[in-house]
């Protein structure tokens, strides 16, 4: 069966603009939403994990591979969704995690991180060889070091697919996505003014000098199985502020694209672009559009007003305290936001709470957040909202609870606050 992805492909090469989110999330709720709209829609969809989500030692999730792969095809199957309808992807696989070690030791993880990738099922991986490591000279790093270190890693993946097609035979060839034009995962570090977008003839080198990897290497055809070129075309966020999509900006980067036709862009940190930005980027080219911490930021936000709710619904002794309880575990273990944020206390206060690089992400998955969320939802089916209620916390919610489209229930709504996020991918993708 062909890889949805390469269908992707055909129908752009017949003259269609379409493209396909990647949501990049191991948030549970974000998942089912994700698996949702899939079985609505009848579409695939694509999910996606980071090397340091989801790696060989567990990453930040606790999950390996597998237990991924695992986990995301049981909620598919308990929600209505078959598998071959879910696409699971792994991004920025390489030495991310492992820059302070020498090459040597950096590249031998790297190397034991995609074969668990692509042994568990994964179908889409990002090549990410793009930083340098603690032995390579000064200055930038070569991109024929960035790409003989893809190709290596393009090999453990083959090998690691032979072995799978062994136990199952129609497991589903991997295609793959080199480069990286973006900052670490996740969103920008600190505000900027203006935004660089990659140049024209930086694509082409990256792309030129994987092939001679590729070839160098034995592996030729290695190329086929690419699909997509991570770039910048000029779209980012931080704590306060988004890039928007500038098509003129990005027009020369796109032109370039048109000297490749078998691949297209992925572009990263597509957060919070507007459904028209979206729209013009897969029309541009950009075809793979890589979404994470706004659907996460689309559920804080719901919790947010449903908390809200329940303050002035439920009596003060039985209330969940969701606000209060995330921030307590976030000055509890400051160590995945204190890097990322700046400012006083207020301003810290406000980023933790709010931030477009919403680094709550890494928190609302804990289990005293959870317990929380839960308690949330429970008081607020025993003390139901009031539809004027809902119309002054969650507008966007009140008109599809009024027209019959969600139930008035505290996780629809919860649920409803990523997908509204996801809406604007699905419009933008249907070319």
């Amino acid at each position: 069966m062909k890889h949805p992805l390469q269908v992707m492909m055909d129908r752009r090469k017949n003259g269609e603009k379409c493209g396909m989110p990647s949501y990049c999330t191991a948030n549970e709720l974000a998942l089912e939403a994700a698996l949702l709209r899939a079985k609505k829609r009848g579409q695939p969809v694509l999910i996606e994990a980071t090397a340091n989500q989801v790696n060989q030692y567990g990453g930040y999730t606790g999950m390996k591979p597998a237990d991924f792969y695992t986990m995301v095809l049981k909620m598919a199957s308990d929600i209505g969704v078959p598998e071959n309808q879910v696409i699971l992807a792994g991004d920025h696989l390489g030495p991310l995690t492992w820059q302070e070690e020498p090459e040597a030791t950096a590249m031998e993880k790297s190397r034991e991180l995609v074969y668990q990738y692509v042994r568990a099922g994964f179908t889409k991986i990002h090549l990410d060889t793009s930083m340098k490591l603690a032995d390579d000279p000064e200055g930038p790093l070569a991109t024929e070091t960035v790409a003989r270190r893809g190709v290596q890693l393009y090999k453990t993946c083959m090998s690691a697919y032979k072995e799978l097609k062994k136990e199952k035979p129609d497991a589903m060839r991997p295609v793959f996505v080199i480069g990286s034009e973006v900052p670490i995962p996740g969103g920008a570090q600190e505000e900027e003014d203006t935004l660089a977008v990659t140049k024209p003839e930086a694509f082409a080198d990256t792309v030129d000098t994987y092939k001679m990897c590729f070839r160098e290497a034995g592996v030729e055809d290695g190329w086929k199985d690419v699909i997509a070129v991570v770039v910048q075309p000029g779209v980012e966020f931080g704590d306060s502020q988004v890039f928007l999509y500038d098509r003129d900006a990005a027009k020369e980067l796109c032109t370039k694209l048109e000297d490749y036709p078998e691949i297209v862009f992925e572009g990263h940190s597509t957060d919070y672009q507007s459904a028209e930005c979206l729209k013009e980027m897969v029309e541009d080219g950009i075809a793979i559009l890589k979404v994470g911490p706004a659907l996460t930021y689309g559920l804080r936000e719901a919790l947010f007003s449903l908390s809200m709710m329940e303050q002035e619904l439920v009596p003060e002794e039985e209330q969940a305290h969701f606000i209060d309880t995330l921030e307590k575990v976030m000055l509890e273990n400051p160590g995945n936001w204190r890097k990322h944020y700046h400012g006083d206390e207020k301003q810290l206060k406000l980023a933790r709470r709010y931030s477009f690089s919403d680094r709550a992400r890494y928190y609302i998955g804990q289990t005293e957040v959870v317990a929380a969320m839960e308690h949330l939802f429970s008081n607020l089916r025993k003390y139901e909202i009031p539809m004027n209620m809902l119309h002054q916390y969650m507008p966007l919610q009140y008109k599809k609870v009024r027209n019959g489209e969600i139930e008035l229930d505290p996780k629809t709504l919860a649920i409803d606050g990523i997908i509204a996020f996801m809406l604007d991918y699905e419009y933008a993708a249907e070319g």
